[in-house]
């Protein structure tokens, strides 16, 4: 694959072609026992960017079934240009200068930020890079920041945490970054097929171990597979409506085992959850704009 360059205050690498995945989770395997994951660590300066993307609709298909989105609709989903910029996400926190593990990353929160409905059959430019590190009392938070670009104009933006579990000297609980209020009125109950990681995983390309096998996912502390959170997310935007302008943000705050049941719960204000058995809160966000 051929990189231009760019001078600049941080690094531009434009890119010529899609990164391939499974190259570039098994180099972010391989390095994860050798990461130490600290706050004050460096961490890479480069903006990656990929000119001229264009949406395989056959997988968007694909991403749309196993998330709830009608199929067939001129507009992307909310979610769907994370998955867009999810190979350059990958070659950069795959790569020996990224501080933190690939293995066991656990996708924390994002925030999401849409001007306008973005036709399935266009051309966009997506870019991808690091903002920074910031302390969790369970470990060291990476923040990762997608944009694209139509005709020159940025179009979609989203902010994503990603958490590295290691022992840290906190003991206290974060606040909350949304409301913690009371429960939201129940709208649906799911339940959720072991398979479910594994679908998500083919749509979108992630495949990361903790969500694709009891097995994989025990070897990162968890009993069993754990929901994507963007498949969490994006079931409940599916569910929500979102249209036009539109801004999201959600916090995955509990991790979704696999099989299980969860209910959904919304209200007239944008705000939405999904809880598990005994009102346990595994996702919280809020849409402003668009239908809800």
């Amino acid at each position: 694959m051929a990189d231009h360059r760019l001078s600049g205050p941080t690094d531009t690498v434009t890119l010529s072609a899609t990164p391939a995945l499974a190259p570039l989770l098994a180099r972010g395997a391989l390095r994860s026992p050798f990461k130490r994951p600290a706050p004050d660590a460096a961490f890479p300066r480069t903006r990656l960017v990929l000119p001229g993307v264009r949406v395989h609709l056959a997988k968007l298909a694909a991403y749309e079934r196993v998330c709830g989105f009608p199929t067939g609709e001129p507009e992307l989903p909310v979610t769907y240009p994370h998955v867009l910029g999810f190979p350059l996400a990958m070659r950069l926190m795959s790569g020996r200068d990224f501080p933190l593990p690939l293995l066991g990353l656990v996708h924390t929160s994002i925030e999401i930020e849409r001007g306008a409905a973005l036709a399935a059959d266009g051309e966009y430019d997506v870019e991808v890079r690091v903002d920074g590190l910031a302390p969790h009392r369970r470990g060291t938070e990476a923040t990762v920041t997608t944009a694209l670009r139509s005709r020159g104009e940025p179009v979609w933006t989203s902010r994503s945490t990603y958490l590295a579990r290691h022992r840290t000297g906190t003991t206290t609980a974060p606040e909350p970054r949304g409301d913690a209020g009371a429960r939201l009125p129940v709208v649906a109950e799911w339940s959720l097929g072991g398979d479910v990681g594994r679908r998500y995983g083919a749509a979108s390309g992630d495949r990361n171990p903790i969500h694709l096998s009891p097995l994989t996912a025990r070897l990162f502390g968890f009993p069993r597979a754990i929901a994507h959170g963007m498949w969490t997310v994006a079931r409940c935007l599916a569910a929500h409506g979102t249209g036009g302008s539109t801004v999201v943000r959600a916090e995955f705050r509990a991790p979704v085992l696999l099989p299980g049941t969860v209910t959904y719960g919304a209200d007239g204000s944008g705000r939405f959850e999904l809880r598990g058995p005994g009102g346990r809160v595994h996702v919280w966000g809020e849409v402003r704009g668009g239908p809800g």
